[in-house]
């Protein structure tokens, strides 16, 4: 009988030990996040519409997109539900690094409920104007780039005051505190703001948040794993491979919106859910020091970025005209006649070439 105790507790333990494995844990909380998103979408959905929170159409967009006026949007919101609630479950809450991540995210999305809010109740598209927003966006997580700098200090956490460059074994450039908290924001506020402007056809920005926040969670294990991250030449940052679930809960919560984000949308995640995606790619990115890969596995979303940023200051600089029939670009190829189930894939599968050459950053050096 004492044989048999024993045996079944040895079985426990060895079952407790299993989850200690931050591999199983971000793999279950994929799985776990995915389930959330997909029993809660129809409800969220449901309730959406009950309340009338409805997307407000650009009155200048194109005129193929008038459709979409009503279809329910701040569906972000389940995305970070879903997050929230398997970073609790499946991560370990007395990781830092965690909850800096989770934080920034929160804050960010915090500023895109606002935002949508007034979209939605006050009836105007634009939302929060852009001095709001981008004060927002800089004073709400100082405090928590501050204490990245912080603990940058820390002897072990020497790599975070490091900017990497890809693809050279020893190329890193030292920051300083100063030039730590200046790069965070830049990449967390830039990162932000492109997923931002990416969200603008059904599954545009979703899917490539999923794949490259993967792909950053391969980068978080090997920068949080001594023995790998020697081998691969990538900075050491102890702690780092707790966000490898955090990752493993963004791809799943961000599949699971996708099936009713799907062409054609039963849901739009407003600027809730894109700001603080895109928050929570900018952070990740900075604590594993992967921002130029993050750059380069996100070029859909600089492209966006930079198209916007180039039309309007060749609009002003020529006195009206323009480079792009519109912008951001995907709306440039909708008008030059693709249909946006077109754009959506296309830029679907350059997402995926780029991620597949910033995880060949690893090993080309």
């Amino acid at each position: 009988m004492l044989l048999e105790i024993a045996q079944w507790l040895a079985k426990d333990v060895r079952l407790f030990n299993v989850f200690n494995y931050i591999t199983l844990r971000a793999v279950l909380a994929c799985l776990t996040a995915l389930a959330v998103s997909l029993i809660l979408g129809p409800y969220v959905i449901r309730k959406l519409t009950a309340y009338k929170i409805g997307q407000a159409v650009r009155e200048d967009g194109p005129r193929s997109h008038l459709t979409k006026a009503g279809t329910p949007t701040m569906g972000g919101a389940l995305i970070l539900v879903s997050i929230v609630l398997t970073t609790l479950l499946w991560g370990d809450l007395s990781n830092r690094l965690v909850w800096v991540v989770l934080l920034v995210t929160l804050a960010f999305g915090t500023v895109g409920w606002i935002d949508d809010y007034r979209k939605v109740v006050h009836r105007n598209p634009k939302g929060l104007s852009a001095k709001a927003k981008f004060f927002w966006q800089s004073d709400s997580p100082f405090g928590l780039r501050c204490y990245l700098a912080y603990l940058a200090k820390d002897a072990q956490m020497s790599a975070l005051n490091q900017l990497i460059v890809p693809f050279f074994k020893f190329v890193a450039y030292p920051l300083g505190t100063f030039g730590f908290i200046v790069l965070t924001f830049f990449v967390i506020v830039g990162t932000s703001n492109a997923v931002n402007l990416t969200d603008g056809l059904d599954g545009l920005a979703i899917m490539p948040t999923v794949m490259v926040g993967s792909a950053l969670g391969i980068f978080a294990y090997v920068a949080g794993n001594a023995v790998f991250s020697k081998y691969l030449s990538v900075p050491y940052v102890p702690g780092a491979g707790e966000l490898a679930v955090i990752c493993g809960a963004l791809a799943g919560a961000g599949l699971g919106f996708l099936w009713f984000n799907a062409y054609p949308a039963e849901v739009f995640m407003g600027d809730v859910g894109a700001l603080a995606l895109g928050a929570a790619l900018g952070t990740i990115a900075v604590i594993v020091r992967q921002e130029i890969v993050l750059f380069i596995m996100g070029g859909v979303f600089v492209a966006e970025t930079l198209s916007v940023m180039l039309q309007v200051l060749y609009f002003k600089w020529t006195g009206g005209k323009r480079i792009f029939r519109m912008a951001p670009l995907h709306h440039h190829y909708e008008l030059e006649g693709w249909k946006e189930s077109q754009v959506v894939v296309r830029f679907w599968i350059i997402t995926m070439m780029l991620v597949l050459f910033g995880l060949s950053t690893l090993k080309l050096r």
